[in-house]
């Protein structure tokens, strides 16, 4: 359910049940959340590419069976542990094609996002007796304001590419053919170019910010924190 190619500093996670187009299972999830930690802990990854196999990116949950019957114990509705901006490694969602409900929050929790122009996309659980999973409560706020979120996790309404880019959802709409390509070249120019400590501490910085709503002082202070421990680095020489 999912494959992983690791190569120059780029590692490229690919959803990969395009018969099913990349319908989500609790295996697809527990397999990409191992491979965010491993890609996480091993430092000759700098940058993390997720995109799905075929035409779609992911199309929702996987409906063979009963998915939204009566969850047991240990049931989480955010199953992808650790986040992808839980991350110290920049993760960029490569959206190549429709990503509805799962598949899009799933999305929604990378640093970058190319998504495909043509492409549908939805927070669609509302539609189906449930409600948006993956911290899309909070990513969906953050990343495109208030309203935008309200409209989107309470209609469940479809969208495509260029939309999701007038939102705020999406840093570029696209042809579904250029998509993966786009975030190669991103996620390279990443491996190449950036000292990997700064873009741990920035992204850290970033994100905690966000969740722990820093006022700017504070801001500054960390920021002072992290230009004290690189300035004078191996990297900052290098």
């Amino acid at each position: 359910p999912l494959t992983v190619e690791v190569a120059d500093g780029v590692a490229v996670l690919t959803l990969n049940r395009p018969e099913r187009r990349n319908a989500y299972t609790a295996e697809m999830g527990e397999l990409l959340s191992r491979a965010y930690r491993d890609c996480d802990d091993d430092d000759a990854v700098r940058a993390i590419v997720l995109t799905g196999a075929g035409t779609a990116f992911c199309a929702g949950a996987d409906f063979t069976g009963d998915p939204f019957a009566a969850p047991g114990a240990g049931f989480t509705a955010s199953p992808i542990d650790p986040a992808a901006f839980e991350l110290r490694t920049p993760v960029i969602a490569a959206v190549n094609g429709h990503a509805i409900g799962i598949g899009l929050t799933i999305a929604l929790q990378a640093d970058v996002r190319i998504m495909a122009a043509d492409a549908k996309y939805a927070v669609a659980q509302a539609r189906l007796g449930v409600v948006g999973d993956c911290m899309s409560h909070w990513t969906l706020p953050h990343l495109a304001g208030v309203s935008v979120a309200a409209e989107l996790l309470l209609t469940g309404r479809t969208f495509d590419g260029a939309e999701a880019l007038a939102m705020g959802l999406a840093n570029y709409a696209l042809p579904a053919g250029e998509v993966l390509e786009r975030a190669r070249n991103i996620a390279r120019d990443i491996a190449v170019n950036v000292a990997p400590m700064s873009a741990a501490l920035s992204k850290r910085l970033l994100w905690d910010t966000v969740v722990q709503g820093y006022g700017p002082r504070r801001v500054a202070e960390l920021e002072t924190e992290a230009h004290l421990r690189v300035m004078g680095s191996a990297e900052a020489a290098e």
